[in-house]
């Protein structure tokens, strides 16, 4: 078992992904960001059927970092409910994990 964690976010779109990785990676709060640039997302919001084009970004870090991390992201983040779910790394190469370590530290 590991430390590290995938944070999967759901932005309006790229400028904003990329506003909250680069904060997050400056910040060491992440040690890296991928940002997907388009996908669909089709939802109940106001007692109505949505269907939206959305950005997804994924964060790299440890756990102990998640309350900073979602602070940070809420602050920067356009939406009124953010998605903001931590999934846990259960294995990876040991160099890997050692890296999202380190530039987390």
């Amino acid at each position: 078992m590991t430390d590290a964690i995938y944070v999967y976010i759901t932005c309006k779109n790229i400028k904003e992904a990329r506003k909250i990785a680069g904060y997050c990676v400056t910040e060491r709060i992440a040690a890296c960001a991928n940002i997907l640039p388009q996908m669909e997302s089709v939802y109940w919001w106001n007692d109505a059927i949505q269907s939206e084009h959305e950005v997804v970004l994924i964060l790299k870090t440890l756990s102990k970092h998640f309350e900073k991390l979602e602070k940070a992201v809420k602050s920067l983040h356009s939406y009124e409910s953010p998605c903001i779910c931590a999934l846990p790394v259960s294995h990876g190469t040991q160099p890997y994990l050692d890296w999202i370590a380190n530039q987390t530290a």
